[in-house]
């Protein structure tokens, strides 16, 4: 399965100088934890949450703008990249999401809560059926054996 499958393609976007304030109410309004951050048409950080204080942040983020906590080394993934080399990016850097851009262009986002629900639908790989185990590989005419107790 790829991201192009699974992203998100409504990407919330924000501006460096926009106020951290503004882009908690956003995230918070929106049930959102991450927002990409942009200038001038490119995509030059992803703020969180928690980088902006989550709901206890407030005078953190007083007279503040987006550009004082966003991360500005954007750890990006391909619309054909797999959920596997995904969750294994996720993994391998402290990052909660994946901005996943096609041809420079932001064109979705994943993030891990999107990679658990994948998982907790089931949607990982599915078995085969001729590989399922059944009863016929138990034996399914045989009686079970007793084990003789020893004296």
């Amino acid at each position: 399965m790829r991201l192009e499958e699974i992203m998100n393609r409504e990407v919330e976007t924000v501006s460096t100088s926009e106020s951290a304030e503004r882009a908690w109410e956003r995230m918070r309004q929106g049930n959102i934890h991450h927002l990409v951050v942009v200038h001038g048409g490119k995509v030059v950080g992803v703020v969180s949450e928690r980088d902006v204080g989550g709901s206890r942040g407030a005078s953190l983020r007083r007279g503040r703008i987006v550009g004082h906590f966003m991360t500005g080394h954007v750890i990006h993934a391909a619309p054909t990249t797999t959920v596997r080399q995904a969750a294994n990016m996720l993994r391998g850097y402290p990052i909660g999401c994946l901005p996943v851009m096609n041809n420079g262009r932001l064109a979705g986002i994943v993030t891990v809560s999107d990679l658990l629900e994948l998982i907790g639908r089931g949607a990982a790989r599915p078995v085969v059926k001729s590989k399922r185990w059944t009863l016929k590989h138990r034996g399914q005419g045989r009686k079970p054996t007793r084990t003789r107790k020893r004296r």
